[in-house]
């Protein structure tokens, strides 16, 4: 099984080892030791925090979507010409880069500071692991 220092963990999970310190203070995220003596968190133990931990924005939209990957955050960036147009939202800590037409972003209203839900609906997604 999978182990992560509590360094590690906290990387994961975008906050301090502190942070993760207290949780394992507060007897939120348990810990056992490795080979070495260091308190290491099982990665379905960090796996599940992460899943508890992840809050989205609502969605505002009240439409029903078959996607299941939206991403609700802030338009950061607009660049448009005269056909196309590149839209980048900040949704948490995942910036989103849309390609889509000018004509789609004047109908959308779509400027800096912008509310804008980013929805992903991909047959083909990669997977990487470290070696």
């Amino acid at each position: 099984m999978t182990q992560y220092r509590i360094s590690e963990a906290a990387s994961l999970l975008g906050v301090s080892d502190d942070t993760v310190r207290r949780w394992i203070e507060a007897e939120n995220v348990p810990v056992a030791l490795d080979g070495s003596g260091r308190q290491v968190v099982a990665g379905d133990v960090l796996a599940a925090h992460a899943v508890a931990l992840a809050s989205a924005p609502d969605d505002p939209s009240t439409v029903g979507r078959s996607a299941r990957n939206r991403f609700v955050g802030i338009v950061t960036n607009v660049i448009t010409d005269t056909v196309m147009a590149q839209v980048e939202i900040q949704a948490g800590p995942h910036r989103v880069v849309s390609l889509l037409s000018s004509e789609a972003v004047r109908e959308l209203d779509l400027q800096i500071g912008s509310l804008a839900v980013a929805v992903v609906k991909a047959t083909n997604v990669i997977v990487e692991t470290p070696r």
